[in-house]
């Protein structure tokens, strides 16, 4: 159940793939928030190179299936409070307020993402969601997600304490 950013079904016929087209089909791939990209150069650099600073709901890179649902749904009640927030605060200039507010195009977006995600999982059966559900648990399960954040190594342990310099 993979959409893109416009909340329309791709890979519909995903089950009838063999093992190594979908192996063939990650390998172009990583994980961002929120799904998955295939922008090539932010590809090749791990996930660390996006060119629109991760707005992946904005990018033709952009695809999402129903596991990642409620992060969409965290999401966008973010930025949803985020511009109820901004919009009250008074002591900020105006430019730097336009800047940190989410676009209305932004939420209207992830508002119909979530919107579609939730209709074709309520469409299946009973039996199917179930699956389906399994799966996502499964999914979300072993996902990690990386931003390119440096990360801080651990301090390594000295293996001779108690000799002298």
């Amino acid at each position: 159940m993979q959409f893109d950013r416009h909340g329309n079904r791709i890979w519909r016929q995903a089950q009838a793939l063999l093992d190594t087209e979908h192996a063939r089909r990650a390998i172009g791939e990583v994980q961002v928030p929120y799904g998955l990209c295939t922008e090539p150069s932010n590809v090749a650099a791990g996930g660390g190179d996006c060119p629109v600073h991760f707005r992946c709901v904005g990018c033709g890179h952009f695809r999402t299936d129903i596991s990642y649902l409620p992060d969409l749904e965290a999401y966008l009640a973010d930025l949803l409070r985020n511009r109820e927030r901004l919009a009250a605060f008074v002591d900020a200039d105006a430019w730097a307020k336009s800047e940190a507010v989410p676009s209305d195009e932004e939420i209207a977006r992830v508002r119909r993402l979530v919107q579609r995600l939730r209709t074709d999982l309520d469409e299946l059966t009973d039996e199917d969601r179930a699956q389906v559900q399994e799966a996502v648990v499964l999914d979300r399960r072993g996902r990690t997600v990386s931003l390119g954040m440096p990360r801080i190594p651990q301090p390594r342990p000295d293996l001779r304490p108690s000799r002298t310099a």
